[in-house]
């Protein structure tokens, strides 16, 4: 009972009232009166069923309304969950391809790379058998990891001596390079003249020279950076005093001074020594690969008249040929 709202206890109140009217109707001998008011009763029973009846229907039919909204929100968002979980899949099986072929392509490239390193690897150390078979040394040499040029560019570099035949060669930049030289040179008759800025390694050279029973053939100079103005411009190379007595170069080789010492530093060789080279002379550039190693060759090839290049070598180094051109004067 206190559940119900006010028109529902004033509906049964009502009914309650009419119920009791018909009872006392009947026991006062109303009979026409009590079933008038029966009736009444009965009536409004039947309206009020219809009524319920009604509202149920009504329920039943938004209850209905209601649960298809439902399943169509929920289809919507069935559809929109697979999609989105199809869609997770595709593109994690495309992640998984793309991942998948690049863990291969990166496979691949470390197989070709390690290939590659072997090949190196195996290259310089036939190019270093080579060299100890051609030149067995007479003392102790450096590891390999002392060579200013690798062995298979040393190779090249003996290879260039042993088929030319210099009689002087002239090397900017000395090293275990110098002891091979000299080995070769000795064989050959020839003489090299070495270079170097700076005095601890020079001294270090020529005490490698002195125990390989060298210093006939080969002599490290020192010859301190000083500054030479060339295309307005100043560069650090070697004092030219320590080249006063050399002439006739027949092999100029090119391996200093090292890149630390300034930009360009290598380019002014040529432009200093072509007066030093023999009329006919060859000219070794390391590290030729380098950027302003390149420039540098561009113009002396462009500026120097007789100067040519051969061609890169198999190493990083390039060899160029130079035939001094003499210009007759006219008859007056």
């Amino acid at each position: 009972m206190r559940k119900l709202n006010r028109r529902q206890a004033a509906v049964l109140a009502a009914a309650a009232l009419l119920g009791l009217a018909v009872v006392g109707s009947a026991l006062t001998g109303h009979f026409g009166l009590a079933l008038t008011l029966l009736g009444v009763f009965l009536a409004g029973t039947v309206a009020g069923l219809l009524f319920v009846l009604h509202r149920l229907t009504q329920l039943f039919a938004l209850q209905r309304t209601h649960q298809r909204d439902v399943r169509q929100v929920l289809d919507h968002t069935q559809r929109r969950v697979l999609g989105a979980v199809e869609e997770m899949l595709l593109s994690a099986g495309d992640r998984h391809r793309e991942l998948t072929d690049k863990l291969a392509a990166q496979q691949k490239a470390a197989a070709n790379g390690t290939d590659r390193l072997l090949r190196a690897q195996t290259a310089e150390v036939e190019a270093l058998f080579q060299l100890f078979d051609g030149f067995p040394p007479r003392a102790p040499m450096p590891s390999s990891g002392g060579f200013a040029l690798n062995p298979t560019d040393l190779l090249d570099l003996v290879h260039l001596v042993r088929t030319r035949k210099p009689k002087l060669v002239l090397e900017l930049g000395s090293g275990t390079s110098t002891v091979w030289l000299a080995y070769a040179l000795e064989k050959l008759g020839g003489r090299l003249v070495s270079l170097d800025h700076d005095p601890g390694y020079a001294e270090k050279t020529r005490a490698m020279l002195a125990a390989h029973g060298l210093t006939e053939v080969a002599e490290v100079r020192d010859a301190p950076l000083r500054p030479v103005l060339l295309d307005g411009r100043s560069f650090p190379w070697y004092d030219t005093d320590a080249l006063a007595d050399v002439r006739a170069v027949d092999l100029l080789l090119i391996d200093g001074p090292p890149e630390k010492t300034g930009p360009d530093a290598r380019y002014p060789a040529m432009r200093v020594l072509e007066d030093k080279l023999a009329d006919a002379a060859t000219v070794v550039f390391d590290d030729a690969h380098r950027h302003d190693e390149q420039q540098a060759l561009r113009k002396w090839v462009e500026t120097i008249e007789g100067l040519t290049e051969e061609g890169e070598a198999p190493g990083r180094h390039a060899v160029l040929s130079y035939r001094r051109v003499v210009r007759q004067l006219a008859p007056q």
